[in-house]
């Protein structure tokens, strides 16, 4: 559904349902947790193909937003894979891709339709004792910075009370870690992000920057939507 908003906080609801089920991989279940990225004109977004027993990631294509193009399963010899966060910009002639919800795999490509991977490829894993203790999972598309490739990610522990943290990869090679937070940066907090469809759930999903302020949205307790605003002075590199 397509909501509008004129400073990123209040949003106004159009009622307009811009993806709906149409794959056979999405009946019974649905599209689910939705990321955008534009690169060349043209938005991409990976969402969730849910049939009510696997969750597939799925990719589709739009102009304007509102008309969108359904591209098909990303990788179709996957039973399960989800919440796929694209760089917009090429590492080494070519763009990356963090995804999976349990440990957090790498996958490339050269046009942003085609995708290669391998369940071999995993970049970054749970912590015992930690917020992540349980799984990782990519939150907003990642962000090419002069430090490294910033990945603000999901993690959930062993009670599946999910915080949001981040990790910083390489410029130079997108499989490495260069560091990662060791407390998260959001946590369930309020009684609208414990209570709810799923309990203690802060999950972000969309960033979006204007100058030095960042915008966090997030889905609270599988129920409602959430912004996080914070200051921060940090060198963007667009491509």
């Amino acid at each position: 559904m397509l909501a509008i908003s004129w400073d990123g906080i209040h949003f106004n609801k159009t009622y307009k349902v811009v993806l709906y089920p149409t794959l056979p991989e999405e009946m019974n279940g649905g599209c689910e947790d939705p990321r955008i990225v534009v690169v060349n004109d043209t938005y991409y977004m990976t969402y969730t193909a849910y049939d009510g027993k696997n969750a597939r990631l799925a990719l589709a294509r739009s102009k304007d937003l509102i008309y969108w193009e359904k591209l098909g399963i990303v990788f179709p010899n996957w039973t399960w894979s989800k919440s796929g966060a694209i760089l917009p910009v090429k590492i080494n002639g070519k763009y990356i891709m963090y995804f999976g919800d349990s440990n957090m795999w790498i996958a490339y490509s050269t046009d942003m339709i085609h995708w290669v991977t391998s369940e071999d490829w995993i970049v970054l894993r749970p912590r015992p004792g930690y917020f992540d203790s349980k799984l990782v999972e990519p939150g907003p598309p990642p962000i090419l910075t002069d430090q490294g490739i910033l990945l603000i990610y999901n993690g959930a522990d062993e009670k599946n009370r999910y915080s949001i943290g981040w990790v910083l990869f390489s410029k130079d090679d997108p499989t490495k870690v260069i560091a990662r937070c060791e407390e998260p940066i959001l946590v369930p907090e309020y009684s609208w992000e414990i209570n709810g469809q799923v309990p203690n759930v802060v999950f972000a999903t969309g960033l979006v920057i204007i100058g030095s302020k960042w915008y966090l949205y997030y889905g609270a307790a599988d129920t409602y939507v959430g912004v996080a605003i914070g200051h921060i002075d940090l060198k963007i590199q667009r491509g």
